[in-house]
């Protein structure tokens, strides 16, 4: 945690409890909220609407989470990590707990459910306060920023995650189902969760090294047999880390050693239990798959007929077995 995220989050955490003090005591900003709900921007810009209901799916939780799980789930495989999809359901854990409990205590009505004019709606069953939209776009699409391997990429997708969560949470004012001042506590409240992650990084280091380690016993049971055969062929694929482990069941000798009665076939390529294919020296293809010995250059057949290395005709020498003939003919 860097002293520059350390400031954000205090600052990002003081403009949090402003606003949920400006709510609480119907300031300014509730006033607001009703000026905007009256001036219902979907009626001005009807035009707009078709378009702004598919935009606000950015801000659903399921999509969006299925969406980038997708992509850091390759990510994982590629890099043999479990790192970016435990850091997005850590973050997705504390997005539901920190916004599902203000949704629940504040109770806050919508614009299309309120009830009195200048109220703020609170404590009235409601679960609107803070928008849950605006707050799981910063989050969702904020964590490919925050795991970012490089420095223009995470700039490049931060700039991308701000527009999508900017636009999310006009979109939510725009149809009427969230106030002003709900967007905005949103924004906060998706922002914290994203500067809080990284004291969150021992813990996913932890259960990280935890899924690997249960995965190595779980191997180990594969390995010595003791896991029923219906299961075997399941856990094998997964088990199997994109080729670089083989089964090796416990009634089969293990490679490199001779058995009692009789003797251990060398190994082979497939039969290496650790390095890959790639990387073993015994598994490099042979180069010549004939049994012909290979030639060099000077010893290979020439490719073009050997006359065709002849001198031109005026270059030869004459011919001893042959007359000359005159030069006229006869």
């Amino acid at each position: 945690m860097s002293r520059h995220r350390v400031v954000l989050l205090g600052a990002t955490l003081g403009f949090y409890l402003a606003i949920v003090v400006a709510v609480l005591t119907t300031s300014w900003l509730v006033r607001l909220d009703w000026q905007v709900m009256f001036f219902r921007p979907y009626e001005q810009w009807p035009q707009l609407h078709a378009f702004l209901d598919y935009l606000v799916v950015l801000g659903q939780r399921g999509p969006t989470a299925v969406m980038v799980a997708a992509w850091l789930g390759w990510r994982s495989w590629r890099q043999h990590t479990l790192r970016p999809l435990i850091t997005l359901g850590v973050a997705l854990l504390l997005l539901n707990i920190t916004v599902g409990a203000v949704k629940l205590g504040l109770g806050r009505l919508g614009p299309h459910y309120a009830t009195q004019i200048g109220s703020a709606e609170l404590f009235a069953g409601g679960d609107i306060f803070p928008s849950g939209h605006t707050a799981n776009a910063v989050v969702t699409w904020g964590i490919l920023a925050y795991l970012a391997s490089t420095v223009v990429t995470r700039r490049v997708l931060s700039v991308v995650s701000a527009v999508v969560s900017l636009s999310v949470g006009a979109t939510t004012v725009y149809l009427g189902t969230h106030w002003v001042s709900d967007v905005l506590l949103g924004w906060s409240a998706g922002l914290l969760v994203l500067l809080a992650l990284p004291w969150c990084e021992p813990l996913i280091a932890q259960v990280e090294a935890y899924v690997f380690e249960a995965r190595a016993r779980l191997r180990s049971l594969v390995e010595a047999g003791q896991v029923p055969e219906a299961l075997t062929g399941l856990l094998v694929p997964l088990l199997s880390a994109g080729g670089k482990w083989r089964l090796q069941r416990a009634a089969e000798p293990a490679a490199g050693s001779a058995g009692p009665t009789e003797p251990q076939e060398p190994v082979t390529p497939a039969a290496a239990p650790s390095l890959p294919a790639a990387h073993h020296p015994a598994a490099r293809p042979a180069i010549h798959l004939t049994a012909r010995q290979h030639l060099i250059r000077s010893e290979r057949t020439p490719a073009t007929p050997v006359g065709s290395r002849r001198p031109a005709h005026a270059e030869r020498a004459p011919s001893r077995g042959a007359a000359a003939r005159p030069a006229t003919g006869g």
